[in-house]
């Protein structure tokens, strides 16, 4: 059961919906903060930052992406799991790229919500493991500061990017499948889509190459692989 100061921000403009989320992370031992509109929620945030926010995208003042977007100009990097209708890839796409750690599709089983919450927890660093820094080729990361540079330039990344990356770390020139990276860096106790990996390791590729060369590659029906570029 997680430790009682872990708190939980959960932002919804239908009441019943915050009030059964909430009601299930109280049971779970989650202390949970409660808000209706995007903007008491951007608020809330900014205030007292919690450990974990679920976030719904269709908000009638402020969308969910704009309330992520905010946060993360003001440098709050505090991890996002989207509650969403929309099932296209572009909106998916874009709550990826304003910052989102994870999505749930309306409708959802409360289960699910605690699942993800908890997989989130842990890999944001709540599992006690002991911190290191990794490094191949250019890439260095410091997990006790949460900084990743690549050529001794800065990367911002999300919570779920920063443990993609560290399981790549991990694991260097190894093939990794999809499930694989699902089961280490998801935890999910339940079957999770692998679409998803194939979204986060695009972006993760892309803000890697913006300072230096493809590391991550693709092998073609298996999985992906980090390894330095032929040649170099």
């Amino acid at each position: 059961m997680p430790q009682r100061d872990l708190r939980i921000l959960v932002v919804d403009d239908e009441p019943s919906i915050v009030d059964a989320v909430a009601t299930s992370l109280r049971y779970e031992g989650f202390e949970v903060e409660e808000a209706t509109t995007g903007r008491a929620g951007l608020m809330a945030a900014q205030e007292r930052p919690p450990d974990l926010m679920i976030l719904d995208v269709m908000l009638p003042d402020l969308d969910g992406f704009e309330v992520t977007r905010r946060l993360r100009s003001d440098g709050i990097r505090t991890p996002i799991l989207f509650l969403t209708a929309r099932d296209a890839l572009e909106d998916k796409v874009t709550g990826l790229t304003v910052g989102g750690d994870d999505y749930v599709s309306k409708p959802f089983a409360l289960a699910e919500i605690v699942a993800r919450t908890r997989a989130i927890l842990r890999r944001v660093g709540s599992d006690g493991a002991a911190e290191q820094t990794l490094r191949f080729s250019d890439v260095e990361m410091d997990e006790g500061a949460h900084v990743v540079t690549r050529a001794g330039q800065e990367i911002q990344l999300t919570a779920t990017e920063f443990n993609l990356l560290r399981f790549f770390l991990l694991n260097p020139r190894q093939v990794l499948s999809k499930s694989q990276i699902l089961d280490h860096v998801w935890h999910y106790d339940f079957g999770g889509d692998a679409n998803v990996v194939e979204t986060y390791v695009s972006y993760l590729r892309k803000k890697l190459e913006r300072h230096g060369p493809p590391l991550i590659q693709t092998i073609r029906l298996v999985g992906y692989t980090l390894r330095e570029p032929a040649g170099s």
